[in-house]
């Protein structure tokens, strides 16, 4: 009886089991939040990618007052558009073919990703990004 007495205000080693059970939580929530850092990297890079096909797209190349300028075309648009891409490399970047309008060109670049926490395979994130640009005519 003495000795479950003494057993019960021994207070050594409850840091140990405190650490193992908090110590998955907090690694599980840091590599949570790597995982939406990657997102908001790809993120990142497809609207840098957006911003140079524009760029390109609105160019008017080799005009002057009197000679009509020329407009970059779609392949030019969507090498542009490929040079600027940057994020992680386990994703998939997909580069899309400039739809025209009258007036204006749609771009559009995708990224999708298989997402993972530590042992587990989550679901697969696709994140879409459009920008609709006026061209001269």
């Amino acid at each position: 009886m003495r000795t479950i007495r003494t057993l019960r205000r021994d207070d050594e080693g409850t840091a140990v089991i405190e650490f193992a059970i908090a110590m998955p939580v907090l690694v599980a929530m840091i590599w949570g939040i790597f995982q939406l850092a990657c997102l908001f990297w790809a993120n990142a890079g497809m609207q840098n990618a957006l911003g140079a096909g524009a760029r390109m797209a609105t160019l008017c190349q080799g005009g002057t007052s009197t000679v009509q300028c020329s407009v970059p075309t779609d392949t030019n648009i969507s090498a542009k558009m490929n040079g600027a891409l940057f994020g992680p490399p386990d994703g998939t970047f997909t580069v899309y073919a400039p739809s025209a309008g009258t007036g204006y060109k749609d771009l559009r670049v995708t990224y999708q990703r298989q997402m993972t926490w530590l042992f587990v395979t989550g679901p697969t994130i696709t994140l879409d990004r459009k920008k609709r640009v006026y061209t001269v005519s």
